[in-house]
């Protein structure tokens, strides 16, 4: 197979991170890899492949200079908005983790196990954009669904980990479990969050909308539409909650009118379907959680009951890694899909 040179654009974050991890774990095909990041952080190291490897400054000719075929940009959509323009211009295909792109009518949304066939529009900007780590998760699961019997509304809560406001993230909940203990919790800083979030859930992720719903849960709405090509009505509450990692969502999918939900059906879409796994024996305590998610690269789905009252609904609870699932490993997926489409090049 043909190998490639690959940037990571803010290689330093968390998401950078764990692209490194994940482009290994997939033995994905890269001749020379480029992390790249602020000139305060040029200059440091990540781990790649059990070597260290130099960061590079973030400027408008590093990707010429390096001859960069596939750039990962995981720094924030400013970044992307500035920068991702001149890895295309260099002849790069981009896979941009932001929101910047996501809504652009000319870019492709994909998840590639549900999607796929999007990614063959990358031509028009050069880009792919990845969708919002929670949209991931759950259209994981509604895709399988949809196919199933057609999906008329999906309302859905989440619960959201710390570490999908990044590293400060982390460390603020970090920081407050250590203060609780210390009886010092009054005096601790709050920076990543409008709130304490130790022994708290925050129900607001991102700013608010002019129609009272936040940009995270418009994100819900509006890609997952895009992603299924189908105007689904998506009503979504998102919540943050003192978890480290590892997003769960409650959801509740309405059918088209007629519909009689089947159970051990919808249990056996989802089974099949790639990349999801079931856990649903409430008897036994077995269901998905954060911790039994985290550092997979699957999206786990449990809790499935049909509607005490209509026919046409079920109720399901699923969790997925948001650092993984959420952006590296789909980024990483949507690598593999493009080189696998475009093996002619």
């Amino acid at each position: 197979m043909r190998k490639f040179n690959v940037a990571i654009v803010g290689a330093t974050g968390a998401v950078g991170e764990e692209l490194c991890r994940v482009l290994k774990d997939y033995n994905f095909p890269i001749n020379k890899l480029v992390p790249l990041a602020s000139a305060r952080s040029a200059g440091s190291k990540v781990e790649f492949d059990g070597k260290e490897v130099t960061v590079l400054e973030l400027t408008p000719t590093c990707f010429e200079e390096n001859e960069v075929e596939i750039a990962f940009f995981s720094a924030g959509g400013s970044i992307s908005a500035e920068y991702a323009k001149y890895a295309v211009d260099a002849g790069a295909v981009v896979i941009d983790n932001t929101s910047h792109f996501r809504m652009d009518p000319k870019t492709p949304l994909v998840v590639p196990e549900v999607n796929p066939e999007d990614i063959s529009l990358w031509k028009e900007t050069g880009i792919i954009a990845n969708p919002n780590c929670s949209t991931i998760q759950m259209v994981l699961a509604l895709k399988p669904l949809d196919e199933l019997y057609g999906i008329k509304r999906v309302d859905v809560s989440t619960y959201q980990a710390v570490s999908g406001a990044g590293k400060t993230g982390m460390e603020e909940l970090v920081r407050q479990m250590q203060d609780l203990l210390s009886f010092k919790l009054d005096e601790s800083e709050k920076k990543a969050f409008a709130h304490q979030i130790v022994n708290n859930v925050i129900p607001q992720i991102d700013v608010q909308q002019p129609n009272d719903f936040t940009k995270e849960e418009m994100k819900m709405v509006l890609e997952t539409q895009k992603i299924l090509h189908k105007e689904i009505a998506v009503a979504a509450t998102c919540v943050r909650v003192p978890v480290l990692r590892s997003h769960s969502e409650s959801i509740t999918v309405t059918f088209e009118e007629g519909t009689s939900v089947d159970v051990a059906e919808v249990r056996d879409a989802l089974e099949r379907f790639e990349n999801v796994e079931v856990i649903d024996d409430l008897a036994n305590n077995a269901y998905p959680m954060p911790i039994i998610s985290t550092d997979t690269d699957i999206t786990y789905v449990g809790r499935i009951r049909k509607d005490v009252y209509a026919d046409n609904i079920v109720h399901f609870f699923n969790v997925a890694d948001q650092v993984r699932v959420g952006a590296a490993t789909n980024a990483v997926r949507i690598g593999l899909k493009w080189i696998e489409m475009e093996s002619d090049i």
